[in-house]
């Protein structure tokens, strides 16, 4: 066998030229684990505040679907059966007032495949920018970056280049603030995405997670002039119902962006597995356990609210989402250190971008128990 180290590696092997993970930032989550690691040495565990993964137990109606539908060896269709679409569509109406038919509709495998890989799919490539909040989920940059295009953040629309921005983020309610978007806000960024004809996607994943404010979607008629073309909503199932390992989500909107998008996926074989699809039409017609989930949640957030200001952080904006956004005025970093000496672990905001470098993510998606301790060690601490 030749070992013939002249010849160019293969792609994607350290040192080949074009990898693409060269054009990405270091993953966020690998910079946390010294810090989780001095936080689960604590006498009392690890009180994990850091990436908000849903912990509560997969609701039984949820669970009842998924079981009824694991014998089924054919393959499912991209689209999803109509009952599927159907159950999309009329959530999207009862809840967030969109006017929409189950073929403005599309399944995804996860919302950040989506966020991820939409600028790829869309044909976005050099000389594009893509557009997202100065603060915002990462992903939106990795996926600017994936195809070649430039990430570009803003505080407002009005900061961007009409004549080089091909798609526009939103995200309401944020993450990682738990801002909330109003109509007026939301209605200007549609009227300069259609001015300069840039496909306007709104992150509405904590839609349901409204504390001191009431989410508005984009495909409400109040912003959108019932008309939904240039613009799409990405929703998951992951927080509300307790499906992140599911990974049951939709993108809906435009109907003719949606067409395409199932056309670009249906080669890319990226489905949604038939029970999944199944447990999501369950998820989306039942919403007692959303109810009772967002109860849980607010016990949540108003204890560790109440133990974080007494300790002396300031939480700004949160009205909604399952994040608190809080600060003590100091680096991230050492917040951060500060908490995990006590066995807490959080996000840093720099995560998120650099303006939120000197304030921290709180999830409180954790259990009650361990929000209790949190809670307590606090306290101890003050």
């Amino acid at each position: 066998m030749s070992t013939n180290s002249t010849r160019a590696p293969f792609p994607g092997h350290p040192g080949a030229a074009r990898r693409v993970s060269d054009r990405l930032p270091v993953f966020p989550w690998d910079k946390l684990e010294p810090y989780k690691a001095t936080a689960l040495a604590h006498p009392g565990g690890l009180c994990d505040f850091s990436v908000g993964t849903p912990v509560d137990p997969v609701p039984e109606v949820i669970q009842k679907a998924l079981a009824a539908h694991t014998d089924t060896p054919g393959y499912p269709t991209v689209w999803g059966p109509l009952e599927l679409r159907e159950a999309i569509a009329g959530w999207l109406h009862r809840r967030c007032g969109a006017e929409i038919g189950p073929r403005a509709v599309l399944p995804t495998v996860g919302s950040k495949e989506l966020v991820a890989s939409l600028p790829t799919q869309l044909g976005l490539g050099p000389g594009d920018q893509v557009a997202y909040p100065r603060l915002a989920y990462p992903t939106y940059e990795v996926g600017a970056r994936l195809c070649g295009a430039e990430p570009v953040e803003y505080d407002s629309v009005d900061e961007l280049d009409g004549s080089r921005v091909r798609l526009l983020w939103v995200n309401s309610p944020s993450n990682p603030t738990g801002r909330v978007l109003g109509a007026d806000e939301l209605r200007r960024a549609v009227e300069w995405a259609r001015e300069h004809r840039v496909l306007l996607v709104s992150d509405e994943c904590y839609f349901e997670l409204g504390w001191e404010a009431e989410p508005v979607s984009v495909l409400h008629p109040d912003v959108c002039g019932g008309d939904h073309e240039g613009l799409l909503a990405v929703h998951s199932l992951s927080k509300r119902s307790n499906l992140a390992g599911y990974r049951a989500s939709f993108v809906a909107g435009d109907p003719v962006v949606v067409a395409e998008l199932l056309g670009l996926r249906k080669h890319g074989g990226m489905i949604v597995p038939a029970p999944v699809q199944a447990a999501t039409i369950a998820a989306l017609t039942d919403d007692a356990h959303v109810a009772e989930q967002r109860e849980r949640y607010a016990a949540r957030r108003s204890a560790l609210r109440a133990a974080l200001e007494a300790y002396g952080f300031r939480v700004e904006h949160s009205e909604a989402s399952l994040y608190l956004w809080a600060t003590q005025d100091r680096p991230c970093w050492e917040t951060v250190a500060e908490l995990a000496a006590l066995g807490i672990l959080v996000a840093p905001g720099d995560f998120y971008g650099p303006s939120g470098d000197r304030f921290v993510r709180v999830a409180f998606t954790a259990t009650d128990e361990r929000v209790a301790a949190a809670v307590e060690r606090l306290a101890a601490a003050r």
